[in-house]
């Protein structure tokens, strides 16, 4: 009987039941003298016992604020020393944190405040071009009058404090760093009572992921989630407490908090962080002076370091491992990294946020063509099955939908259970929306997507989140939005768009409608005027005809046959 596309993932290394709370603590105590966090744009190394004093002042400081068990602190933030303090002192004192992307602008900050309903809200002063605090005293007038901690706002009644990480404190705000001052010794004593009440189950962390029909989705992951996930994918790459793991990936999402900061305290090993955003230069120049033996990045980064003009001139000749992922890897840019960064077991993972991420990955000594022509295999206690339209698994061999079910599936959608019950069936596999390919070893081929995600340089877009914006310009009767194929990044985004009668307007006046209010890398490149859509007789748009004429269009454009 031919095999069927099915898989279990089994390992004689048992599933950790605990709190991450309980995980900071517990590295704290096993390798305490040993150094955790290394931050070098702020000049900071600190051990696990630091850390954790750090972790428990800031909590106690919390719990001082009133904020209690399930209620939702957002963190705006690029990476730095505060984000990592902000991420367990949440799991220490129940609370749930929610992560907010640093692209987002007043849009998307406002619906992913409202949509949690988060109690506080810890922002950095500025990032790039951002000036967040500026944004939030745009969208919270209020904020002005306010008594830091004591805020009344009409468009966010549950918040409450608004904590910046900046030397100064604006009108209404708490400086982040005067947070562990305010707690008294009861604070402090309800903090350690309250860790035996915390449950693994409970939930600890909101990440926005969206869909192809609508707004962005709050995942929720519990700590059981997200701390195993983080254990079994640094277990694959052979992680113990000598290890030195460079983090330039962004903290916000899953591969920074989870695959980075998780998968490092469960093994003792030391979190790098060289900048508070990916910086080819600095990241190689970290790497070199912390002596990292693992380094994490997407594709389009592991280019930029290795085409870096001063590659040569840093010593990263500790490197031994580390993770690719976000999008398909060339084969020639991953024996690069294997014969020029020195990474002979670096690992390919596969996974969503919704499955707290990783599902399939890579092992070190797998072929190099294993590396970059599938997502590796399956993850401990993990299931994964491939099914046809109907829901029956097919044979190994034939492409259909991913499926995957397990410890690392999310509770569901915040406060939506019509789409949590269209992503979860009642038997409690996770519908993916990817197309892939088993083969007869167990190894995945990730082959396309049911629905039009586009993927740029690793970030994640949905089309129906940017239509819908777009269907908010005046001019604008409809809009299509999907990726076309982009030498840098992978993809990028295009639109074709239809004005409404008697109007006017050029590409650069749509992308300065989205400045300010979308995420820079949501911002359509491509703009494309139509008459109409192409369409199937039964009225359906054909996205996959847009593209190939944008795809020919570029063809034609570069001269290539």
């Amino acid at each position: 009987m031919t095999a069927l596309s099915y898989v279990c993932g089994t390992s004689d290394k048992p599933l950790l039941f605990k709190t991450i709370g309980q995980a900071i603590q517990d590295a704290g105590d096993t390798w305490g003298e040993r150094e955790a966090l290394v931050v070098g744009h702020q000049g900071i190394r600190w051990t696990y016992r630091e850390l954790l004093e750090q972790v428990d002042a800031f909590a106690a400081g919390l719990i001082h604020l009133g904020l209690k068990p399930g209620d939702r602190v957002g963190v705006w933030s690029p990476n730095n020393a505060e984000w990592i303090i902000a991420q367990f002192a949440t799991a220490r004192a129940g609370l749930i944190q929610v992560n907010i992307n640093p692209a987002y602008r007043l849009n998307e900050l406002q619906y992913a405040l409202q949509l949690v309903d988060c109690k506080a809200l810890i922002l950095a002063e500025t990032f790039k071009s951002s000036d967040y605090v500026e944004m939030v005293q745009d969208l919270i007038p209020e904020l002005a009058g306010a008594s830091p901690g004591a805020l009344k706002s009409a468009l966010f009644p549950a918040l409450e404090s608004v904590i910046t990480i900046s030397a100064r404190a604006p009108a209404g705000c708490l400086r982040f760093d005067d947070i562990a001052g305010l707690a008294t010794d009861a604070d402090r004593a309800q903090l350690v009572a309250l860790q035996p009440l915390l449950q693994p189950d409970d939930p600890i962390n909101i990440q926005f992921t969206s869909g192809t029909t609508g707004r962005p989705k709050g995942a929720t992951l519990t700590h059981h989630n997200i701390l195993n996930n983080g254990y079994f994918m640094t277990e694959r790459q052979n992680f113990t407490a000598k290890d030195r793991l460079c983090i330039p990936v962004p903290l916000y999402h899953c591969f920074g908090m989870v695959m980075g900061v998780l998968g490092c305290i469960t093994h003792g090993s030391c979190m790098v962080f060289p900048g508070e955003a990916f910086d080819p230069a600095g990241t190689l120049a970290a790497t070199a002076a912390e002596k990292c033996t693992a380094l994490y990045g997407v594709p389009t980064m592991f280019i930029a370091m290795l085409e870096d003009p001063g590659f040569g001139d840093h010593d990263i000749s500790t490197l031994r491992t580390g993770v690719m992922a976000g999008s398909s890897c060339p084969a020639d840019v991953m024996n690069r990294v294997i014969t020029e960064m020195h990474m002979g077991e670096v690992t390919i993972c596969y996974g969503m946020t919704e499955t707290s991420p990783v599902s399939m990955q890579s092992k070190t000594d797998d072929p190099v063509q294993k590396r970059v022509s599938t997502v590796g295999q399956i993850h401990p206690y993990v299931e994964v099955k491939i099914i046809d339209e109907a829901g029956r698994v097919l044979p190994r061999g034939q492409q259909g939908e991913f499926l995957t079910r397990g410890y690392s599936v999310m509770l569901g959608y915040w406060d939506d259970k019509e789409k949590t019950e269209q992503s979860i069936d009642p038997a409690g596999w996770m519908h993916t929306g990817d197309l892939a390919v088993m083969d007869v070893d167990g190894y995945v081929d990730i082959t396309g997507r049911l629905k039009d995600m586009i993927i740029r340089g690793g970030e994640n877009i949905y089309p129906r989140e940017v239509e819908e914006f777009l269907y908010t310009h005046p001019d604008i009767r409809d809009v299509q939005v999907f990726g076309v194929p982009d030498e840098r990044f992978g993809e990028t985004v295009c639109a074709w768009i239809q004005l409404k009668d008697g109007t006017k307007a050029s590409g650069d006046d749509i992308r300065a409608f989205c400045k300010g209010q979308i995420a820079h890398f949501k911002v359509p490149r491509h703009i494309r005027f139509v008459a109409e859509f192409p369409m199937t007789v039964t009225g359906k748009v054909q996205k996959f005809e847009m593209r190939n004429q944008m795809a020919e269009e570029f063809r034609t454009a570069t001269g290539a046959s």
